[in-house]
Parts: C-alpha cells; structure tokens; sequence
C-alpha cells in the first residue's frame, strides 16, 4: 500500500497544462486502477475487523472517505455535462485524489513528523520585502521554502529570534513582486507573528530540552534494567518469534516447533540458546502444556504455561490441584472471562473436561 501510495502520487505530479487527451485518457484509466486498489484494501479491511472495530480506528474511517469520494469523482467525471458540473468535479471531488498523499501518515511516525515539520515552516510572512539593513534580507526571509527552513532553524536555536519576530510585524514595506494594491505598499507583515514566533521558539525550546532528557532516560533505562523481571519487551520478543512459525496468524503451531520456539526466546520467558537439554526437558514438564487433538498448541496456551513457569504459579505442588486452585483464583479475579478462554489455558481435570483439548507433557528426545 505505501508503494501504491507513492505510485499514485506519481501519477498525480506529471499531469500538467495542456497535456494530450491520449495522456489525460491514461491518467483516468490509472486513477480508476489506483481507486479500485485501494476501494479493494478498504473492502478487506471491513472483512477482517467488521464494521465496528474498522471506524473506531481513525485512520480507516479517513481511507473510507478518501475511497468514496474517488468513486464519487469518477462517478460524476464520467456521466458530467456541462461547464458547471465540469468544475464541481475538478475543484472538489478530484481533491480525494491528493487526499491519497496523505495516508502516507498512517504508515510511519517519521513521515508524520516530516509533515509536521513542513507545516511548521509555512512561508506565512512571504510578503515582506527584503532590506539589507533589516532582519528580513536576502539572507533571512520567508519567500522560499529553503530559505523559510533555514530561518526557522536559526530562531530554533535562539539566535536573535525576537528581532526577526519585529521585522514581522504589520507596517512593513512589500515585496515588489507581491500582489498588494495601490497605496498597500507598506502594509505587509502581520500580528500573528506574535504568537508564531513565541510559540515556535517555546516548542522547539521544550522539545530539544525533552528530547535530550528522553534520550539520557531511556539509555539509563536500559542499562539498569532488570531483564529478568517479566515485562512487556518479553512479550514483543515472543509475538515476534512466533509469527515465524505461524505465519498466516491461526493461532497455533505444532508442538513440535515449541522447543525450538522457545530455544530463541532468551530467559527468562525461553529457553535460550545455551539452555542444557535437561533443564530444558524440565521446564517442558513444569509447563504441562495443553495439547490439542491435531498435534498442535496455541498462543494463548503457550503463552500462559511460560509466563507461569517463569513466575512459578501454581508449579510445585499436584498438578491436577494446583490448575484446579489457578481456575479457581483466575475465575475469582476475572468474573467476565470466557470459559472457552480457560479452558485452553488451563484445561480441567480430565474427569470435568468439556473440551476436545487434552492435557498432555510435551515430551522431548534424548
């Protein structure tokens, strides 16, 4: 989809003035290509989240729009008549078009940064005329978007940022080659440079403070942390790993692939490479890992036996009792959990299991 995206864009940047009808007709045929790809990545969307969960993201409720407002300019640029139907079509329903660029946002948090930052650098005091005796000169200006950049970066760093914020001001002469009217020579500038500039250097100020900070806290963070201590990396480590051995996303894999599954997810969630055979075979046993009918085991089940292990829950004493006491505290603390869900981490005792699940030792080979 991002490759898509960029392709689109594309597409939208080499139509130009006076193009061919062969090359306007080529570009409709792609636009309607690229809005029956996209309309496709919507209808799988809804197919795999449903109606309700797919609009409560934000982001699939703006792709929705930008798909139906495509259908709808093909829709009304095919079946248009008329000068007046022509220019609704161009000026409002093609603008869903260039909306595509921006679900570029969705698919990364630098390019979300990367457009924040352009918009941060907007030529809002473009018109003012540049005087070499004056902050805004041939050196400092808001006329080009790199020479906008490049002041911004200097007020940024707190060098004479108030003196350009002056230079802002209302009252100052125009650029000659600005669209001001007679007797507006002197009427450029504006008061929002106040509140711009204030707020720009404040931002910018607080952000290279904090991010210093974060960067020193997250370093010290991970030079004092205690791996050994469960945490949500370990579960990251483990989705991850799992995804290798499952990846169409079912659930389950075979019990064959646990060991070597948890032979690559470090202590003290997994095994580890260095992990002797026979601790290894140990904690399979300590596990007591629920094995369907089929031969396989699933995530939740899996997930549940390591984490308890790995805290010794319930592990030393009867098995069939301690699960039978697990059940018990886990029905207790989590009143709305679904049997089903318990079931297949914790399998009852086999005189009471209602399950085609059956509680079997993963057994390794010496």
């Amino acid at each position: 989809m991002f490759l898509l995206i960029l392709l689109n864009t594309v597409t939208l940047a080499v139509q130009h003035y006076e193009q061919s009808k062969k090359f306007s007709h080529i570009m409709d045929i792609l636009n309607m290509v690229f809005t029956g790809l996209f309309t496709a990545e919507m209808l799988l969307k809804l197919l795999a989240l449903r109606l309700r969960h797919y609009f409560v993201d934000a982001w699939n409720s703006f792709d929705a729009l930008i798909v139906v407002g495509s259908v709808v300019d093909i829709v009304v640029t095919e079946f248009s008549s008329g000068e007046d139907s022509s220019r609704v079509s161009i000026t409002f329903f093609r603008l869903f078009r260039v909306m595509r660029l921006v679900k570029l946002l969705s698919k990364g948090e630098g390019i979300r940064t990367l457009l924040w930052t352009f918009i941060k650098s907007l030529q809002t005091f473009g018109k003012v005329a540049m005087q070499d005796l004056t902050q805004i000169n041939r050196n400092n200006n808001f006329q080009t978007f790199p020479q906008a950049v490049l002041l911004l970066f200097r007020c940024a760093t707190g060098e004479a940022w108030q003196e350009i914020m002056l230079a802002s001001l209302p009252g100052k002469r125009c650029d000659p080659e600005s669209d001001y009217g007679p007797g507006e020579e002197f009427s450029c500038g504006s008061n929002f440079a106040i509140v711009y500039f204030i707020s720009f250097f404040m931002l910018c100020a607080f952000l290279i403070i904090n991010l210093f900070v974060a960067v020193i806290m997250d370093n010290f963070d991970y030079l004092t942390r205690d791996w050994s201590i469960l945490g949500p990396h370990h579960l990251d480590e483990f989705k991850r790993i799992w995804s290798e051995y499952d990846p169409e996303a079912k659930g389950r894999i075979k019990h064959l692939d646990v060991v070597a599954l948890l032979r690559r997810i470090q202590p003290p969630l997994g095994f580890g490479k260095l992990c002797p055979h026979r601790v290894a075979c140990k904690r399979l046993v300590a596990m007591n890992m629920p094995l369907n009918a089929d031969g396989m085991v699933t995530f939740n089940a899996t997930l549940f036996a390591l984490v308890r292990t790995a805290l010794k829950i319930k592990t030393e004493g009867n098995p069939d009792q301690e699960n039978e006491e697990l059940r018990g505290i886990i029905k207790k603390i989590w009143k709305r959990m679904k049997p089903k869900l318990l079931d297949e981490v914790i399998p009852p005792h086999e005189g009471t299991n209602a399950t085609d699940t059956t509680k079997i030792h993963i057994h390794t080979h010496t």
